[in-house]
């Protein structure tokens, strides 16, 4: 950076414990990271670190001088710090000592060699070659289903994708609905081998993450293995030839049945919109949409627009539609959670993006201190205190101190209209369902005079609009359901039938479940990812969760290459355990409550959807297939 007043102004956005980090590394001098320098967290903040102005201003001038000296010679003193060293750098950009059991975990995180136990490990020549035998058959071109496709090629597996839509991205390629945006900090929400320096905000709009997943599908040149436009049908296990055969149709009615060794599953869980069983739905006369299906020929602008619904999606559109229709009527049966982040909307600065770019290693301690505090470090907070008898709106001390804080900050945002008070603090525990991120917009929204939030339950949908059990009629010229999605329905409308013709929705009966929420008995070579009990709530990136679920597949068929076995099942023993331990744990949660309804449960009241542990334990549990968990049996010739 030429400009000397330039790279001043980049070192004011820094992050600085992330920044102090960084120069160890460029140094080689551990004593960057003092003790008396160690930050002090803001929960949901921008990271400040409470460290007094004139600290911060001789951090940064004692910052610039090295990075000035780097960029003349580009020389870094230490790669890899190890050790004691390394540890303290994680307990000093983390705010808090982290506890020893996290260390390599964390350290596989950080990634600082550039290596990853997510990295296939196929390297042996006997290997490599039986891997070559092996064809795999991916459904989705989303998040998950590229990051498949990305490590069967580096594993040198053959494989395709099969994806619905005319293009990859999934979920940000379907929901286009006005102001939608991720809600995990975009630079943990990425592949952690392909970062972005470029985010433009620190919760990206939906076309900055469309952009970056085509971006990374181009970079690895999926699309030549990508048989767009194209649904599974049914897929069949033939026993008698170790394979599936998975029948296909294409948009243009063309029918295929194509054999593979082994079937991943990569189609999310926020799929298939959900329109609610209210008498009456389907007979509106004026236009009537999901929110996942948003009608962009609609014009809202000066029209009555009935919304119901207020989950996260509703939280992110109701404010952007607000100002442009003549009245907005919001139905609401419970209120969401709004955790007070006040940087929601705010671009990254330019600085911040140079810093990323140009300072080695401060990207990856700076994705650290995010996925330490939002992750591991955020979890305590909704476990629930075992014989806790404070409110029961909350599940525990901590949980209930968080409680009080979110519900602050939204009284705070509401004290001159104090009649919406009772209507936007939850009464539910914090965690019990879906929290979103709040920086006073969907307030903002209620409290506009063409918006009316209407908490009466819904008797019918009438052709003219909406009727309340008060009995009034609110007519309205646009109906949109912002009623989210049938979450623990996995799989729906996919047949999938195994060993012994056994249907997997029959299997299920409605309550589906998993071994790591993967693989299931009576299903040989089949593997979900984002499947039962992998969902997390307030701790972390769903893009960690399938890092390491695709590090397992690629391991589990590691297994059939390096054996020659012909399939792999899981072994019911194993599957039963574990989820019995699942469900044992989901009840010592927020969002395991009793008296609490979410999509986090399943018809039976069961929690289908969330994972009960760490991070730490899916990672642990996720490093490699336990050969002890498995059948494996010989395999026939590959498939040609």
């Amino acid at each position: 950076m030429d400009d000397e007043a330039e790279l001043d102004r980049a070192l004011e956005s820094a992050h600085l414990p992330a920044l102090l980090a960084a120069m160890v590394h460029i140094t080689g001098d551990a004593g960057w990271v003092k003790s008396e320098w160690t930050p002090a967290y803001v929960p949901l903040s921008r990271g400040e670190t409470g460290l007094a102005p004139e600290v911060q201003a001789e951090i940064r001038a004692k910052a610039k001088t090295v990075i000035q000296a780097y960029l003349a010679d580009r020389v870094v003193k230490t790669p890899s710090p190890e050790g004691a060293t390394l540890r303290a750098m994680m307990d000093f950009v983390g705010g808090m000592p982290v506890p020893e059991e996290y260390a390599d975990f964390l350290t596989d995180e950080l990634a600082i060699s550039g290596k990853s136990s997510k990295d296939p490990q196929f390297e042996q020549p006997t290997l490599q070659a039986a891997a070559r035998k092996l064809k795999v058959l991916v459904i989705g071109a989303g998040m998950s289903g590229l990051l498949t496709g990305i490590r069967l090629s580096q594993a040198g597996v053959d494989f395709e994708i099969v994806e619905s839509n005319p293009d990859v991205g999934g979920t940000w390629l379907v929901n286009t609905y006005p102001g939608c945006r991720v809600d995990n900090s975009n630079h943990m929400y990425s592949y952690s081998f392909e970062p972005n320096h470029g985010w433009p905000q620190h919760f990206s709009p939906q076309p900055e993450l469309l952009k970056y997943f085509q971006g990374v599908a181009a970079k690895y040149d999926l699309k030549k293995r990508i048989r767009f436009e194209t649904r599974v049908e049914s897929l069949t296990w033939d026993e008698a030839g170790s394979v599936w055969r998975v029948a296909l149709k294409g948009n243009d009615g063309r029918a295929e049945t194509v054999e593979v060794n082994a079937v991943v599953t990569a189609v999310g869980q926020l799929n298939t919109p959900r329109i609610p069983q209210i008498e009456g739905v389907g007979t509106f006369e004026g236009r009537a949409f999901h929110s996942a299906e948003w009608r962009h020929d609609v014009d809202l602008t000066g029209k009555r627009v009935a919304v119901i619904g207020t989950g996260a999606s509703a939280y992110q559109f109701v404010p952007e539609i607000a100002p442009k229709v003549a009245t907005l009527k919001v139905f609401q049966r419970t209120p969401p959670w709004g955790l007070p982040v006040p940087h929601y909307h705010e671009d990254v600065p330019e600085g911040m993006k140079w810093l990323l770019d140009h300072v080695p290693y401060y990207d990856k301690w700076y994705r650290f201190w995010l996925f330490w505090t939002t992750t591991e470090g955020f979890l305590p907070m909704v476990k629930a205190d075992e014989g806790w008898n404070g409110p029961p709106t909350a599940v525990g001390a901590a949980n209930l101190e968080l409680r009080e804080m979110a519900a602050a900050a939204l009284a705070a945002q509401v004290t001159e209209r104090p009649d919406l008070l009772p209507n936007v603090v939850p009464t539910y525990p914090l965690g019990g369902k879906r929290a979103v991120l709040d920086n006073g917009v969907w307030l903002g929204a209620l409290k506009r005079p063409n918006v009316e939030l209407i908490t009466q339950a819904i008797v019918k949908v009438t052709p003219k609009g909406v009727v309340t059990a008060d009995g009034v009629e609110h007519e309205v010229d646009v109906l949109i359901y912002g009623t989210g999605f049938t979450a623990s329905k996995f799989l729906s409308g996919l047949k999938v039938t195994g060993r012994g013709g056994r249907e997997l929705h029959d299997v299920w009966a409605g309550d589906a479940r998993a071994y790591l929420g993967m693989t299931s008995p009576g299903f040989p070579n089949f593997f979900m990812i984002y499947g039962p009990n992998t969902n997390i709530v307030v701790n972390g990136s769903i893009i960690f969760f399938s890092e390491c679920s695709v590090r397992y597949i690629v391991g589990a068929l590691r297994l059939l290459a390096e054996t020659g076995a012909k399939a792999i099942e899981v072994k019911t023993a194993v599957h039963d355990d574990f989820n019995i331990r699942v469900d044992e744990a989901n009840k010592g949660w927020a969002w395991g409550s009793a008296g609490v309804s979410s999509w986090y449960k399943n018809e039976f009241g069961r929690v289908s959807q969330n994972w009960p542990f760490g991070l730490i334990d899916y990672w642990r549990a996720t490093l490699a297939p336990n050969w002890d968990d498995f059948v494996l049996t010989k395999q026939p010739e590959p498939v040609a």
